[in-house]
C-alpha cells in the first residue's frame, strides 16, 4: 500500500468511526445505564431471617453462642461432615466474632397472628433494638426488614410498618441510620409493584429528611408472575430495570415459588427443577446490572436427636455448596444451627479453589503460557472469587497476595474493569 493509499484508508476509518459513534451514541448510553457492572463492596454470604417479635438487641451474639453450643454438642458429627480440622477452627472463630453477616427482621410470613397494635409496637421496639446493637458493636454488618407485600390486602399494613421503621431507625441516634440497611419486598407479581416501591422510597426520603437514594430494597422472587409475565416475557428483567440503582438484590423464595407452581410439600426444595429454572432466569436478568443474587432457604433444621442434627447439617452443607457452584454466593438461613454448615461449606468452596485461582490469575497477569488460556472475562471471575473469599474470612489477604503477587486494589481493578 502506498503512502497515499494508507492516508486515504486512515481518513476513511476515521470518518466511519465518527459515523458509528453518532449512530450508536444512544445505544452506548442505554447500555451503560442498564448494565453498569458488578455492585462494589462486600456481599454477605447469607441472610438470617428472624421473626420481628423475636428480634432483640443481643440476637446476633446469642445466635453465635447457640451455634457454637450445638457444634460442641455434636462435634464428632460436624467434623465428619467437614473433614478438615482447619476449617472447623475457622468456622468456630467466625461464629465467635461475626456469626451473622446479614440480618433480616421479618414482618411477613415468619410473623403471624399479630394485631395491628402488636405490630406497631414491634416495629418501634425492633428498630430501637437494632440501633442499640449497632451502638454496642454487636449488630450484623448488614441488615434490613421484610415487609408485607404490596398486594391490595396487605398494602396498608406494609406501608405503615415501613414508614414507622424507617422513621424510628433514622432518628435513633448513634446506632441509627440506613447504611447497609435494605427493605425486602416479597411476593412481587408485577413491574408496577416495583415501580411503586421506588416511588415509596422517594416519598419517605423527602418526608423524613433523608438523603436521596438512602433507601434501597430487594425483590423477593417467589411467584411465577415475577419470572414469566402474561405476554411470555421475563418480568424479572423488567423489574430490575424499573428499580434502577435502588434495587440491590433478587432473593429466591423456595417454598412460596414451589407451592405456586403446584409442587407438593414433600418435593419442595432448592434443587427442584422449577427452582433451578427460576434462578437461571434471575441470573440472566441480573447479569451486569449490579443487582446481586441470593438463593433461598431449606426448612430442614438441625434440631432433635444427634442423627437428626447430622442429617440436617449434611443436607444444608450440600445445598450451600450447590448454590455456590452455580453462582449464587448468598442464601437464607432460618436457625442458628444452620450457621456452622453455612460457613463450613462456604469456606471449603473458597479454600479448595484458592491454589488454582491464584495460580491462574498470576499466570494471566504475567502473560505466562500455561495449560489454560484464560481470557479477560475469566480473569475478572478469578479476581472476584478471591475477593469474596477474603471478604467472608475463608482465606487471608496474605494468602491471596502470596499466590498472585497482587494487592487488593489490583484485584478490584481486575474484578471491576
Amino acid at each position: 500500500m502506498s503512502e497515499g493509499e494508507a492516508s486515504g484508508a486512515t481518513e476513511l476509518a476515521a470518518s466511519l468511526l465518527a459515523q458509528l459513534d453518532a449512530r450508536l451514541a444512544a445505544a452506548d448510553a442505554a447500555l451503560a445505564r442498564a448494565y453498569p457492572g458488578a455492585r462494589p463492596g462486600r456481599q454477605p454470604v447469607h441472610t438470617v431471617y428472624v421473626p420481628a417479635d423475636r428480634h432483640t438487641a443481643g440476637l446476633v451474639p446469642a445466635y453465635g453462642a447457640a451455634a457454637l453450643e450445638l457444634l460442641d454438642e455434636h462435634a464428632d458429627r460436624f467434623a465428619a461432615i467437614v473433614r478438615d480440622p482447619d476449617l472447623v477452627a475457622r468456622v468456630r472463630a467466625k461464629l465467635a466474632a461475626e456469626p451473622v453477616e446479614d440480618l433480616r427482621v421479618d414482618f411477613e410470613d415468619g410473623y403471624v397472628g399479630r394485631t395491628d397494635a402488636e405490630e406497631d409496637a414491634d416495629v418501634v421496639r425492633s428498630a430501637t433494638a437494632l440501633a442499640d446493637s449497632r451502638a454496642k458493636g454487636e449488630a450484623a454488618p448488614f441488615g434490613g426488614i421484610r415487609i408485607k407485600s404490596f398486594e391490595a390486602a396487605t398494602r396498608a399494613r406494609s406501608v405503615r410498618t415501613l414508614t414507622s421503621y424507617v422513621a424510628t431507625l433514622a432518628g435513633a441516634g448513634p446506632g441509627g441510620g440506613l447504611g447497609g440497611w435494605v427493605v425486602t419486598l416479597p411476593k412481587v407479581t408485577s413491574v408496577d409493584q416495583v415501580e411503586a416501591m421506588v416511588h415509596a422510597c422517594g416519598v419517605l426520603e423527602a418526608g423524613l429528611g433523608l438523603a436521596r437514594g438512602a433507601l434501597r430494597f430487594e425483590v423477593q422472587v417467589e411467584t411465577p408472575q415475577s419470572i414469566l409475565g402474561p405476554d411470555g416475557t421475563a418480568l424479572v428483567a423488567r423489574m430490575v430495570q424499573a428499580a434502577g440503582s435502588r434495587l440491590t438484590g433478587l432473593h429466591y423464595g423456595t417454598y412460596d415459588y414451589s407451592a405456586y407452581c403446584g409442587i407438593s410439600a414433600e418435593q419442595q426444595s432448592l434443587e427442584h427443577p422449577v427452582a433451578d429454572h427460576a434462578k437461571l432466569v434471575m441470573q440472566a436478568a441480573a447479569a451486569g446490572t449490579g443487582v446481586r443474587l441470593s438463593d433461598g432457604s431449606t426448612n430442614l433444621l438441625p434440631v432433635g436427636s444427634a442423627d437428626e442434627v447430622a442429617a440436617a447439617w449434611a443436607n444444608h452443607h450440600r445445598l450451600v455448596r450447590r448454590s455456590l457452584e452455580r453462582g449464587f454466593y448468598q442464601g437464607w438461613d432460618l436457625h442458628p444451627g444452620q450457621l456452622p454448615t453455612r460457613y463450613a461449606a462456604t469456606y471449603a468452596f473458597y479454600r479448595q479453589g484458592l491454589a488454582r485461582a491464584t495460580t491462574r490469575l498470576a499466570d494471566y497477569t504475567r502473560n505466562t503460557m500455561s495449560g489454560i488460556a484464560d481470557e479477560p472475562a475469566t480473569a475478572k471471575a478469578l479476581a472476584a472469587f478471591l475477593l469474596r473469599a477474603v471478604d467472608c474470612g475463608a482465606v487471608d489477604e496474605a494468602e491471596v497476595a502470596d499466590g498472585t503477587t497482587l494487592g487488593t486494589d489490583a484485584l478490584h481493578s481486575l474484578a471491576n474493569p
